[in-house]
């Protein structure tokens, strides 16, 4: 072969080199190879504060959503994604959830003329919980009468902050009615809750014993005890209360073949004035 195309060869061949070198290099420019930065924790910080925050990091920013958190400071990060200490690369956008200056507002719905569960279900879509069950004479069984927020009437429309509880006043029925006492044992207190209300009846008291310590404990306790207690005969008037006592202490749940000696339990259960019992 001649000299010419030796040196032919060689010629795309160092391109070729030159070539893959730029792209390497290239690469590594472009990607930042090897550099990443920990995100920092902007919870608690301003939105503005976050943003000095992450300008020096040569991150960004952006709000990506609000919630409202009645405990939070109003205008602050409550979450972010990714989360702090996760290494990402330069000008990598961190996502901020932040807590609403001002609680969201929604329109009270018309519950009037409709059942106890149908009321439940349309306040639960609005963002509104059932509070108190109050029951009046009326030939309609369970039938909303009226719907009242803190002691007075609230006409639809009315702006109300979401997550309130609405009382509804309901009939019941032309003579004395009765509704059966719910088993409580083992659940939570919204699971307590929901079960006491599609009976028609009230929560009343919940009693936290000494086990529950903080905000975490009071959502991982159960009912170990309750009043009026649980029996398959025992009836009692709707509207009624039924007052909880909670715990964490699993030693003072009875054994499923003795729920019916609660009573025996009573050495344990903590005395409702007792300093030591909190309410919540």
């Amino acid at each position: 072969m001649s000299r010419v195309f030796w040196k032919h060869i060689a010629i795309i061949a160092g391109i070729s080199v030159l070539v893959a070198i730029t792209i390497f290099v290239g690469l590594n420019i472009y990607t930042r190879h090897g550099k990443a930065y920990a995100v920092p924790d902007l919870r608690g910080l301003t939105v503005e504060e976050a943003g000095m925050v992450t300008d020096a990091r040569r991150l960004r920013h952006q709000v990506a959503d609000s919630v409202f958190i009645s405990h939070e400071a109003r205008g602050t990060v409550i979450d972010q994604n990714p989360p702090p200490n996760f290494r990402v690369k330069e000008n990598r956008t961190i996502f901020l959830t932040i807590n609403a200056m001002n609680p969201e507002q929604v329109a009270m719905p018309d519950v009037t003329g409709v059942s106890l569960r149908q009321a439940r279900a349309i306040l639960e879509t609005h963002g509104l919980e059932v509070g108190r069950l109050i029951y009046v004479p009326d030939i309609a069984m369970n039938n909303v009468l009226n719907q009242q927020y803190q002691g007075d009437d609230i006409e639809p429309g009315e702006l109300i902050v979401r997550g309130e509880t609405i009382d509804l006043v309901l009939g019941e029925g032309l003579s004395t009615r009765t509704t059966y006492v719910p088993d409580l044992l083992y659940l939570n207190k919204e699971e307590a809750r929901s079960r006491i209300l599609e009976a028609s009846l009230n929560l009343g008291a919940t009693l936290y014993d000494t086990t529950v310590k903080n905000a975490d404990d009071s959502l991982n306790a159960f009912v170990w005890r309750q009043r009026p207690e649980y029996s398959e005969d025992l009836q009692i008037r709707l509207g009624s209360i039924i007052d909880l006592w909670m715990s964490v202490d699993s030693t003072l749940l009875p054994v499923p073949d003795t729920l019916d000696t609660l009573d025996t339990l009573d050495i344990l259960m903590p005395d409702p004035d007792d300093e030591d019992t909190i309410i919540w």
